[in-house]
């Protein structure tokens, strides 16, 4: 499967197989001792230290219950009469999905599966950038998309991607897609990142949004035993990004392990919102 796909989830990989997360972990480590595959926050990739980028129809079926509950609680960040805009990810077409039902909002996307979204939203104008499709992943790319976004001003980017790092921000494993997500970017007053945990700590090969770009980041909770995805969130948190953190297996409010002092004194706490709602909470210093 990773060879196929490029990366896989361990609860992907712990569903074929007919058995624990547990077990899959622990083969996941007998095999990247033997060099086979590197272990990546609740998953695997290719050895080599970059992944190339999954197709659709594997991205589409990874990470399902995460991506929803992400998706409902990024949606609270969407005001009535907004102008927005949404790049390409199967994250960002959950999130249109919801945005179908706030009245008065402009959504320009370089997404035709966003776009698909809202299509019969009658409250939502969507407005679509020009380019060539790349049909990987349903995508408008390329100089016409770039420069159908020059001049643009909007509130807020919501964008995904393949990876993200403390030290390096947002990633992808497509030049074509990266040049897009800047031109977002560029467009917009805030950037607020949809990542699942499988994509904390995973550094790919062209960057989209360094850090101190990054606003907010709406997450889910990782895997009990993944303390390194905690310590990343905190690594964000510490540079001021603004994390909200969705739980899909429990209703209830709790702290992420592996809590350090921010930098430069004060505290900073992460907190995990109920899945399918809550309110984006402010976990670090603003830094703008």
């Amino acid at each position: 499967m990773v060879r196929a796909n490029g990366a896989v989830s361990l609860r992907e990989l712990a569903r074929v197989v007919q058995t624990s997360e547990v077990t899959v972990r622990r083969d996941v480590r007998a095999l990247e001792a033997e060099g086979l595959l590197d272990r990546r926050h609740g998953g695997a990739v290719l050895p080599g230290g970059f992944t190339r980028e999954s197709g659709f129809p594997h991205k589409s079926h990874l990470a399902t219950a995460e991506k929803t509950a992400i998706a409902d609680l990024a949606a609270g960040l969407v005001e009535e009469g907004e102008a927005i805009v949404v790049g390409a990810g199967t994250t960002t077409q959950e999130l249109a999905r919801r945005l179908a039902r706030v009245p008065g909002l402009t959504v320009v996307t370089n997404s035709l599966l966003v776009a698909q979204a809202l299509a019969h939203a009658n409250r939502v104008e969507v407005v679509m950038t020009g380019g060539t499709l790349r049909g990987s992943n349903y995508a408008l790319v390329g100089s016409g998309a770039e420069q159908s976004l020059h001049g643009l001003r909007v509130s807020r980017a919501f964008l995904s991607g393949s990876g993200l790092t403390a030290e390096r921000g947002l990633s992808t494993s497509n030049m074509l897609s990266a040049s897009v997500d800047r031109a977002l970017v560029q467009a917009a007053a805030e950037v607020v990142v949809l990542a699942d945990h499988t994509k904390l700590g995973t550094d790919t090969m062209f960057q989209t949004v360094p850090t101190d770009l990054v606003t907010h980041l709406v997450t889910d909770e990782p895997p009990k035993g993944e303390d390194r995805a905690a310590g990343e969130l905190q690594a964000l948190a510490d540079q001021g990004v603004r994390i909200a953190v969705a739980g899909t297996q429990s209703g209830r409010e709790q702290a992420l392990p592996e809590q350090r002092r921010p930098l430069g004194g004060g505290s900073s706490q992460l907190r995990v919102a109920a899945g399918g709602g809550g309110q984006i909470a402010d976990l670090a210093p603003r830094r703008r």
